[in-house]
């Protein structure tokens, strides 16, 4: 049960800086922390990644309370006794839930977090898509040392 300390961890720390975002400063306003690499400005987005779907939130509603369900059921069940598979879903829920707060209470999802990457200027998001990126990064180190483990045992058995 201490992965749904993560989970509301990430939650609460996404909801602080959103809050402070939303008091703060205007939509659009920036703030330069490093030139030419990372800013604070201030966005708003009514759909997913990169606006996809932008307005559609009851899609992102269903999607978003099926997905809770399924992390849910899997913490209980299959990740049990897997401490990187619990803390992947944990940052995976903390961020699907952060940003559904955002969808239900504000009908829009705060994103603050500005980059620029080699010149690319990196779509704004915030903490909630960073631990949900950050619980996919791990999900799939899970799933890979799961498939070798799986391989030493196939081959120990030969």
């Amino acid at each position: 049960m201490w992965y749904y300390l993560i989970a509301l961890f990430v939650i609460v720390l996404d909801q602080i800086t959103k809050w402070m975002i939303v008091r703060n400063m205007e939509i659009g306003e920036s703030i330069k922390i490093i030139d030419n690499f990372f800013y604070l400005t201030s966005h708003r987005n009514t759909g997913a990644a990169w606006g996809i779907l932008a307005g559609q939130m009851w899609l992102f509603y269903i999607i978003t309370l099926i997905v809770v369900a399924g992390i849910i059921y899997y913490m209980q069940t299959q990740a049990k006794g897997k401490p990187l598979f619990q803390v992947s879903l944990a940052f995976i829920l903390g961020g699907a839930i952060g940003n559904f707060i955002d969808r239900l209470f504000r009908k829009e999802v705060v994103d603050f977090l500005d980059t620029y990457i080699f010149g690319y200027n990196f779509p704004i998001f915030n903490i909630a898509d960073s631990a949900l990126t950050i619980g996919v990064i791990l999900l799939f180190i899970q799933i890979f040392k799961e498939e070798r483990t799986e391989k030493v045992k196939a081959h120990g058995k030969s």
